[in-house]
């Protein structure tokens, strides 16, 4: 399971370089922007340039409206800044064919530019509450457009988490679809260290935080600190080492 955290800024992806060792993936967002919310192109520019050449940078487009023409210029955008990694919000989109003609021109944008950049379709745990399309139509969604992976997080951010609005049995076929269709499976969402025995069993390829590892918990006013991403990653590591260790058990 790889780690990826999201920085808000500059500062907070310095805390990470310094933490490097215990990520795989740094994530740039906009979280006054919404859940998926998209920072500025030097911002992304100047966290490619603090974080080892080794890291993949991750970035948001937004939590994009039914807009293929313009989302796909903000997704082209972010590949040109320096991500690799590029995660668009479907939140406008209310059914699954708007966002595979959404994701389609974000794919087409995105690999012309640069073939080996990673596509994220990312659907909202808690779509019921903003109308969009639905957890587990996501992964055939990433499939028909050509993304890399799907992913679920949620949207509204009021202290409900990823099982509140998915019980841990729906993420689990979440996980199963995407890697039916040859995705990766991403989930995030208010995810917490006593989540992760679930979050290993089910397969998760990614996990998403950002509260977990800033001070308080708290993803507004702490900050992302070293300390909190090795001591995440290193429950990770051990959940990984206990749940690879159960089939010989038995």
């Amino acid at each position: 399971m790889l780690l990826l955290i999201s920085p808000d800024g500059v500062e907070e992806a310095l805390a990470c370089a310094k933490a490097a060792d215990h990520l795989d993936i740094v994530d740039v967002k906009k979280p006054d922007e919404g859940s998926l919310g998209a920072n500025f192109p030097w911002v992304i520019r100047e966290i490619r340039g603090a974080v080892p050449s080794d890291k993949p940078v991750s970035a948001t487009v937004g939590d994009v409206p039914y807009k293929p023409g313009t989302v796909a210029q903000a997704a082209l955008g972010a590949a040109v800044s320096g991500a690799t990694y590029i995660k668009v919000g479907l939140y406008g989109c209310t059914t699954p064919e708007q966002a595979i003609e959404v994701m389609r021109g974000v794919v087409r944008a995105v690999k012309d530019f640069r073939p080996d950049a990673f596509v994220v379709a990312s659907g909202y745990a808690d779509a019921h509450r903003i109308g969009c399309v639905s957890p587990l139509a996501l992964p055939d969604i990433a499939r028909r457009s050509g993304s890399d992976a799907a992913m679920l997080d949620t949207a509204i951010k009021d202290g409900t988490r990823l099982f509140d609005h998915v019980p841990p049995e729906a993420c689990g076929e979440f996980v199963r679809l995407a890697h039916d269709a040859g995705l990766l499976a991403a989930l995030a969402g208010s995810v917490k260290r006593e989540d992760l025995a679930l979050l290993t069993r089910i397969g998760t390829d990614i996990v998403g935080v950002r509260g977990a590892v800033c001070e308080g918990g708290d993803r507004n006013a702490g900050r992302i600190q070293p300390r909190l991403v090795a001591e995440f990653r290193a429950e990770m590591d051990r959940h990984a080492r206990e749940h690879a260790a159960a089939p010989a058990a038995s």
